[in-house]
């Protein structure tokens, strides 16, 4: 591995990004163009000092979940996404030339502007990919690893627990908008074994989502009306928005209060409840990026 090649393409990308593009303020103290080295750390989750040993060419081969956060970071495209685990020598991960492996940058960067609303990217089948603090607040963490199990339609429907945030009342409404979300997206993919393959399981597993899909229903979810209940500040009525990336095959969602609702102050709220369990143990507010 040439660590000192890594390092190269490394400062190259840092320089280029500039604050505003991720979300920083800029000052007059400020005397390189791109970003600090501690900014990209920031970014990344990583501590200052080894990615300085990076962008240095030193110290031990990164891992990949490092390579992909710093890909993240630094708004990486897909090609430089690879070249840089290929400079790495780690395996460039399966998948990772479609659509959906890699967040898009232009989303990515809408994200990080929408740091007072909750926010979060996910595929078109529904698997989040990155989202800021206050949506973790508010939804909680993303699943863990990839694929249909982590999808929040496919959760919907063979896990309980991922209806608990929603009133009851509110359940068959949600069923009917994700599957019939789920058959817009299975026409504009065409045949797609994806979806082929998770429409199967859904059948096989939720009778539920079988009548449903059986009905033929199709629109795709642009934007809608939410109650989501919060531990700690009750039944939130919220405004849901979609965003579509010019495939269609990534969406950031962010939530809006009505204006005059009670909502208002529940999501000004939202960032210091979002920080305490309810235990009362401290729960630092980050965001949380799935293709770290």
């Amino acid at each position: 591995m040439n660590l000192a090649e890594l390092g190269a393409f490394l400062k190259s990308r840092r320089d280029r990004v500039r604050p505003t593009d991720v979300g920083l303020r800029t000052g007059s103290r400020r005397r390189v163009p791109g970003l600090r080295r501690e900014e990209v750390a920031q970014l990344a989750g990583l501590s200052a000092d080894y990615y300085t040993e990076l962008e240095r060419g030193r110290g031990a081969q990164p891992s990949a979940q490092v390579l992909a956060a710093l890909a993240r970071a630094l708004r990486l495209d897909r090609d430089e996404r690879d070249h840089l685990f290929h400079l790495a020598e780690r395996p460039v991960p399966p998948g990772s030339r479609g659509p959906q492996a890699h967040v898009q940058p232009a989303l990515l960067a809408l994200l990080d502007r929408l740091s007072s609303t909750p926010a979060l990217i996910i595929t078109d089948l529904h698997e989040p990919l990155a989202q800021n603090a206050l949506a973790t607040a508010l939804l909680g963490e993303p699943p863990s690893g990839r694929g249909p199990q982590a999808s929040l339609a496919y959760r919907w429907f063979t896990d309980p627990s991922a209806r608990e945030i929603y009133p009851a009342s509110d359940h068959p409404y949600h069923s009917h908008l994700f599957v019939a979300d789920l058959r817009a997206v299975a026409a504009r993919r065409g045949d797609d074994r994806e979806v082929t393959r998770m429409v199967a399981e859904l059948r096989r597993r939720s009778p539920e989502f079988a009548a449903l899909w059986d009905t033929h229903d199709v629109a795709l979810r642009r934007t809608g009306r939410k109650r989501i209940a919060h531990p700690a500040l009750g039944v939130m009525e919220l405004d849901c928005h979609n965003m579509f990336s010019e495939d269609g095959r990534q969406r950031l969602l962010y939530f809006t209060a009505p204006p005059g609702s009670p909502a208002t102050g529940q999501l000004e709220l939202l960032s210091v409840v979002g920080t305490q369990d309810m235990t009362g143990e401290p729960r630092p507010l980050s965001r949380t990026g799935r293709d770290r």
